[in-house]
């Protein structure tokens, strides 16, 4: 037997997460991956409104908080039968691609890049020949000149001067597996810190449509109620606000992708995990029927075969406890339509139960969930812009699709899809300008809510595939379920055995020091968890489950 070590909290996340790993001879040999706060929302959600379950299930986290919204008024209106109005579809997929946006360069920059970036190393780069390495990769790249990162190079001195790092402090700086030289270091630094004044942008373009960021307030179960923003300065500023974000993933995101993934090829063949890819698709088309209207494409890859998707039967998700502190009161997995939440805290033992995470499995299979699957659905399934784009960096790095089930292929996907997502977005103001022109402003239609009914909402939040289930009972929610993207991919054991995708992406990693584990950061990283939708607080000694409530 190897030896064990636990890295707890794994940090640059959302939420509490534990990893421990057993090493042998330098390699990762077994993992465990353990969400250690739970999460409430299916109990505390019985008895309430249906419409009002947009409002709550968003605040299950404050970064994926549009897309709990859209499932669950994507899942009252599947479980009412109720179809939105075109505006309305156009405006939610707005806002949608504008998270997109915002999530996967806050999660390149400033979550992720660290792993691969030692930024006191920067301190020794020649800004000249910084500048001269931006510009080899793109040279409309902004704030690009010796002068530009000179300055970024001063201010990084300050930092370091006064003993300490500022936004860049805990980073495993001077490891032996930090391969980039100094020049791209500072460049990298440089543009982590340009990502930062971006984030407003992005987070004023999503407020436009959804009056605030985070948690939104214009979703309703009908369509959307910000029709006071459908008028042309509005739009525009929307306009300028997106071409601001698209130019910043043409000119430094997708760029630094390609500069930087050179010095870590190695990684292409590390962190690959399950063969099962499986994405809900989104984006819906006019008419909106599911899943033929999507853009993104629905469907699974099975054994990394390329050459066929397979459709997605809803029927066949479910969601094991035998490693988890839950139990259930009927034997074997359960449909997340009949699922139940019963908390059972037994503590951390890696051969009986260690997670709040339920665990996931469609058609008794493990998946990965996330930017990877979505990209590898769509590029099997011919999605142009998705190809082309692929087809483009692979070309760029000399090598094939095989790369692409890797952490280093899950990175690049982030970017990829961010590079697809912008370029569709004018497509979609384009036929909103469309609509209002004929002189179209619906965008709400009154629910007509049945005493009783069930219904799932399913899209993609940018972690990976996201479901909501509900059962609706004298008005009243009955059942409320979610099955969200870290579940899937960060949960424990199955009850036979099989591994979710972080415990089996680990599986054959090289560690250089077990005492900094740096690449179990980048492969864990690569995933971008969200405990904070997978799990919440419960009291371990006593099993109390706080109540607390807002009054004015």
């Amino acid at each position: 037997m190897g030896e064990r070590h636990v890295i707890d909290p794994i940090t640059r996340i959302e939420g509490h997460l534990r990893i421990e790993i057993e090493v042998e001879n330098g390699v990762i040999k077994d993992a465990w991956s353990s969400g250690t706060m739970w999460r409430g929302f299916e109990v505390f959600l019985k008895g309430r409104d249906p419409r009002d379950a947009w409002i709550i299930t968003q605040r299950v986290c404050g970064v994926c908080t549009t897309v709990h919204a859209l499932a669950s008024v994507q899942a009252v209106e599947n479980a009412i039968g109720l179809q939105i109005p075109d505006n309305a579809r156009i405006i939610r997929n707005l806002i949608m691609g504008t998270q997109y946006l915002h999530d996967h360069i806050v999660h390149f920059y400033h979550l992720h890049a660290l792993d691969w970036v030692d930024v006191v190393s920067a301190l020794s780069a020649d800004p000249k020949k910084t500048s001269e390495l931006a510009n080899s990769f793109n040279p409309n790249a902004p704030r690009s000149g010796p002068g530009d990162f000179a300055r970024v190079k001063a201010k990084l001195a300050k930092f370091v001067a006064g003993g300490q790092l500022g936004p860049f402090t805990n980073g495993y700086w001077g490891h032996s597996k930090m391969k980039l030289p100094p020049e791209a270091n500072l460049m990298a630094v440089s543009h982590y810190l340009d990502a930062l004044n971006l984030q407003g942008t992005t987070a004023r373009m999503h407020a436009i449509f959804g009056a605030k960021n985070p948690h939104i307030q214009t979703y309703s179960v009908g369509g959307v109620t910000c029709v006071n923003d459908l008028d042309p300065d509005r739009i525009a500023q929307f306009i300028s606000l997106l071409q601001e974000t698209r130019d910043f993933i043409d000119n430094v995101y997708l760029p630094d992708i390609l500069a930087v993934a050179p010095f870590y090829l190695d990684w292409a063949g590390i962190g690959g995990g399950l063969d099962n890819y499986l994405a809900y698709g989104m984006f819906p088309g006019p008419g909106g029927k599911e899943p033929d209207s999507l853009w993104f494409n629905r469907g699974i890859i099975m054994g990394r075969d390329l050459s066929k998707v397979h459709p997605v039967d809803v029927s066949k998700i479910t969601e094991d406890v035998t490693n988890s502190w839950y139990q259930y009161s009927k034997d074997g997995p359960l449909h997340p339509s009949v699922g139940e939440t019963e908390p059972y805290y037994t503590g951390i033992e890696t051969d009986k139960k260690y997670s709040w995470l339920k665990t996931p499995r469609y058609d008794g299979k493990a998946c990965e969930v996330g930017p990877l699957a979505r990209m590898l659905v769509n590029y099997a399934s011919g999605h142009e812009s998705t190809v082309a784009n692929i087809n483009w960096v692979l070309g760029k790095l000399g090598v094939g699709p095989e790369v692409l089930f890797s952490t280093l292929g899950r990175t690049a996907a982030r970017a990829v899809e961010g590079k697809v997502i912008g370029d569709k977005m004018m497509d979609w103001v384009n036929e909103l300008i469309s609509n209002l022109k004929r002189g179209d402003y619906e965008i709400f239609r009154k629910p007509d809510m049945p005493a009783t009914a069930m219904g799932y909402g399913l899209t993609e939040a940018p972690r990976g595939a996201l479901g909501h289930w509900i059962e609706i009972a004298d008005h009243k929610i009955k059942n409320y379920q979610l099955v969200v993207p870290t579940t899937w991919n960060g949960s424990p054991r199955d009850g036979g055995g099989q591994r979710s995708a972080f415990e089996a992406a680990l599986i054959g990693t090289p560690i250089a020091d077990p005492s900094q584990p740096l690449e179990v950061l980048r492969t864990i990283h690569s995933f971008d968890p969200c405990l904070a939708c997978s799990v919440h607080v419960l009291d371990t000694k006593t099993q109390d489950r706080y109540v607390v409530r807002a009054v004015e």
